[in-house]
């Protein structure tokens, strides 16, 4: 309802040629007086000024890059590469990963890194001389005292996820309708293995060797989709999402679901396994997210559908072979695109916090969001189950076989996107704060920083703010990951200009193009929710 407000005006009378003028009072909409002022952008104002206390950034990005701040990749130091917050500074560690180099890992932990592991993101190609295929490179470590890049793992299609285990090992996974999951023991001498045939897991010690591999095994007890983000507990279970755009398959499909691996036998001993044999994940079983639109109590619980994607939430066990064709028919929640995933090392509370980035299509309107969980329950003992009379589908539960058993996860939007801040792709929780670092997929892809969220009344972050965008106007920024300190972060610049100049055919056999993996310091360590 408009208010209106009386204020004084002269109001001129004009009979014929004879003008009179005289005060009086008139009535004026408040809307029409109102001093402007946009409690948003206050917001934001606040943000930027104190992101020093706020993010440990002395001033963030006012504008990502653009095309006249580029410098031809082959002239360029690693700051003319990225356009950084003051503060940041960056230099290379190479230049020559084979492209589309995407997410990283620490070896041998994230405290004391001497090497870091990379996913190559090459479809299977390549011919090698006694005609076999998979002669692209898929995954490879990197010295970080002199940037030597060695391929460790050849032939993968489309190698994306990669994270070290507690257990002394690598879980490498491929972003493929039929992505497959493969574990590496000893990477810093297991080098130029080879996969001949992905469909039954044929794993050389080296391409057109007849020797086995006995370093490197597809895990089938792992599910077949595709595979981006996913974190691994000390257990061996494994929270993970299926990047899947909703429609793919047929019209009114589900986008992809998130699902769990709970292993047979959970890992209970801190120290490395000797053999792959010896790994949590030879054996399990594997559930699909269902997000409910009633409460745990309610007499219909589970009761899903399209429109409940965030609520509470339960386990619906899942074929790995068929994981995500089993999620549709039993009832998952699909998103758009599931992305990068990592549980927050910072949380405290019962059970374990994930979140995870659902990229969405900004052309479409769909500017992107990132979703966070609370998983309630280890599994660290065999797992019981419920069935639900009403489907015959099988829940996780945890300690008995009633409904009240049944294990949940509370699932809430923590970030939603804008025609700035989109197409989130990966994300890193920052050790000690707890920041989240996004990364956009887009030209001049940006990072932003995200708050955790305080004390007020809302579920999100208390605020972003962009750090870095890249400047290359062909690339992308992907692997953005922190060391434990919180104040250096690694980070690739995916599939940018190709010079000839850093063509390297020994890197890359398949066209020799390369990406640039920079290190970034300069991040400073802060102490949230003392003032929120």
């Amino acid at each position: 309802m408009h208010k209106m407000a009386w204020v004084s005006r002269v109001i001129v009378l004009c009979v014929s040629v004879i003008c009179i003028g005289f005060s009086m009072q008139v009535p004026v909409f408040s809307e029409m007086r109102a001093v402007a002022y946009d409690v948003g952008l206050e917001a934001e104002r606040h943000l930027i000024q104190s992101s020093e206390r706020l993010f440990g950034i002395l001033q963030p990005l006012e504008m990502p890059a653009s095309d006249t701040e580029f410098v031809p990749r082959a002239n360029a130091i690693a700051a003319q590469r990225v356009k950084l917050a003051k503060g940041l500074q960056a230099e290379f560690v190479t230049r020559n990963i084979a492209s589309l180099g995407d997410m990283i890992g620490f070896w041998p932990t994230a405290d004391h890194p001497s090497h870091l592991l990379i996913c190559i993101e090459q479809q299977r190609s390549g011919v090698t001389s006694r005609g076999g295929n998979g002669t692209n490179s898929s995954v490879q470590r990197v010295t970080l005292s002199d940037g030597v890049v060695e391929t460790l793992l050849y032939g993968m299609h489309q190698c994306d996820g990669i994270r070290t285990t507690g257990w002394g090992t690598v879980l490498v996974t491929e972003e493929a309708d039929d992505g497959r999951a493969y574990e590496i023991i000893d990477p810093l001498n297991t080098t130029g293995h080879w996969i001949a045939d992905r469909m039954v897991g044929d794993i050389r010690t080296a391409i057109d060797s007849e020797q086995v591999s006995r370093m490197v095994v597809q895990r089938v007890a792992l599910p077949t989709l595709a595979w981006e983000g996913f974190t691994v507990l000390s257990s061996g279970a494994i929270i993970l999402g299926d990047e899947l755009r909703p429609g793919s398959s047929n019209v009114d499909t589900d986008g992809g679901s998130i699902f769990k691996f709970i292993p047979a036998y959970p890992r209970v001993g801190k120290s490395p396994i000797e053999t792959l044999e010896d790994s949590p994940l030879t054996s399990g079983s594997t559930y699909a997210l269902t997000v409910s639109c009633v409460e745990v109590d309610h007499l219909n619980f589970p009761q899903f559908g399209q429109g409940c994607e965030v609520g509470v939430g339960v386990w619906v066990n899942v074929a790995p072979r068929n994981a995500r064709q089993d999620a549709y028919r039993n009832g998952a929640t699909g998103y758009y695109r599931p992305e990068d995933l990592h549980h927050d090392q910072t949380y405290t509370g019962k059970g374990v916090r994930f979140c995870w980035t659902n990229t969405g299509r900004l052309s479409a309107g769909h500017h992107g969001e990132i979703i966070c969980g609370v998983d309630h329950v280890f599994h660290r003992d065999p797992p019981t189950h419920f069935i639900d009379s009403r489907t015959g589908f099988l829940y996780l539960a945890s300690g008995g076989m009633g409904k009240e058993n049944m294990s949940t996860v509370t699932i809430n939007r923590f970030v939603e996107g804008d025609h700035r801040f989109n197409a989130h792709d990966n994300i890193a929780f920052q050790p000690i704060t707890g920041t989240m670092y996004v990364t956009e997929d887009a030209q001049f892809g940006e990072v932003f920083a995200c708050l955790p969220d305080g004390s007020d009344r809302d579920l999100k972050s208390d605020g972003c703010i962009s750090v870095l965008s890249v400047i290359d106007p062909r690339a992308e920024p992907t692997g953005f990951i922190f060391d434990m300190t919180g104040k250096t972060a690694y980070m690739i610049i995916q599939h940018g200009e190709q010079p000839v100049s850093l063509l390297d055919m020994t890197s890359n056999r398949i066209t020799g193009y390369t990406d640039d993996l920079i290190k970034i310091t300069g991040f400073l360590s802060v102490i949230h929710g003392l003032n929120d």
